[in-house]
């Protein structure tokens, strides 16, 4: 028996297995098949370091299954996940701040020229604030909640509560307020039952919430130091808003109310004190007649409570409506609403402890 009947072709240069020699030839490996075989070369033994780029990746690949790695050729390995912890991000400010000094800037000339040149002209800036203030309000409630308060009577009534205040004081502010209200509720009856109870109550809030505290504003102006007073009540305000603010934005970390406000701090609560007190003395000494520092301190600390409940309140309201803002008229503010949320509530607390320090003259 030749070696070519097992496939090795005489002079292939290398000597067949003793195994291979000794097993008989079965009737499938016959000599015409045997022909058409190839010899297997004999690889030699080399270090891995000798192996061939696809050899090692194969064997890469199998390792690959048991350790985790990547089981295609293409397939990038996944980058260790750190554990350091990730750098502290620099707070931002919610809102567009150039935008938003802007806007307060050009308000600020308006209520001033307004305020010094002709009270009558303030009295009606306070009137169109009162409206577009309605208009916000009602427009929100009819949107989110489906509630239609009457916008005619409201803006008609509110208008005429603040001209009221002016003329008439305490008295005429209140008799407005009522047939406002009176004028609401029969308005809604021009329309089909459903929903009235609602929609007058609302329409009711909406009286109280904006135009009726908005007339203390104009009652103070009836004083001798009017001007002087409205000025100090926007000044303790808007002084309270930003000490809260900067002084929240950069040490708050505790926070006062999260469930209804959550951007505000106890910090910033402490920030609009201080700022407000300070405030309040410096108005209190040089701009009210027969004022004292000492008053302007308790003014400015029930200016900073009044403000910061204030604003509190509408971001409750704002929160059942699903709504950040009441409006988009100013840019960087939001609505006129946006604005007006701490002034409201803080004018009547101001009209009466000026009222209280130094006389309603």
């Amino acid at each position: 028996m030749n070696d070519s009947s097992w496939g090795v072709p005489q002079g292939a240069g290398h000597r067949a297995a003793p195994e291979m020699r000794a097993a008989p030839a079965g009737p499938a490996y016959d000599v015409h098949d045997a022909q058409q075989t190839r010899p297997m070369p004999i690889v030699p033994d080399v270090p891995d370091a000798g192996r061939d780029a696809d050899d090692r990746d194969d064997r890469d690949q199998g390792a690959g299954r048991l350790s985790g790695g990547p089981l295609f050729r293409d397939e990038k390995p996944q980058e260790p996940m750190s554990t350091a912890p990730p750098p502290p991000q620099k707070k931002r400010a919610g809102r567009d701040l150039g935008a938003a000094i802007g806007v307060g800037l050009g308000l600020g000339v308006v209520v001033a020229a307004s305020l010094f040149i002709v009270k009558a002209v303030f009295v009606g800036v306070i009137a169109v604030a009162v409206v577009v203030g309605l208009w916000e309000l009602t427009s929100r409630l009819e949107e989110r909640k489906g509630i239609k308060a009457p916008l005619v009577p409201l803006a008609i009534g509110g208008a005429a509560m603040v001209v009221a205040g002016y003329a008439r004081g305490a008295e005429g502010a209140w008799v407005a307020m009522a047939l406002t209200a009176l004028a609401v509720l029969v308005w809604r009856m021009t329309e089909p039952p459903e929903g009235y109870l609602k929609d007058v109550t609302a329409g009711v809030f909406a009286a109280f919430y904006v135009p009726f505290l908005a007339t203390f504003v104009a009652m103070m102006l009836t004083a001798d130091d009017g001007p002087q007073r409205v000025l100090t009540f926007l000044l303790l305000t808007v002084v309270s808003d930003t000490g809260a603010y900067a002084v929240g934005w950069r040490f708050g970390k505790h926070k006062l109310a999260p469930r209804i406000s959550p951007g505000k701090t106890r910090e910033g609560l402490f920030g609009a004190v201080a700022f407000a007190m300070v405030a309040g003395a410096l108005c209190m000494q040089f701009l009210i007649d027969d004022g004292s520092w000492w008053q302007g301190l308790l003014l400015g600390l029930a200016v900073a409570a009044s403000a910061t409940l204030g604003d509190l309140g509408e971001s409750m309201i704002k929160r059942d409506l699903g709504i950040k803002d009441m409006g988009t008229l100013l840019p960087g503010h939001g609505g006129i609403m946006d604005r007006l949320d701490s002034l409201l509530p803080t004018a009547p607390v101001v009209w009466l402890l000026l009222v209280v320090f130094v006389g309603s003259g």
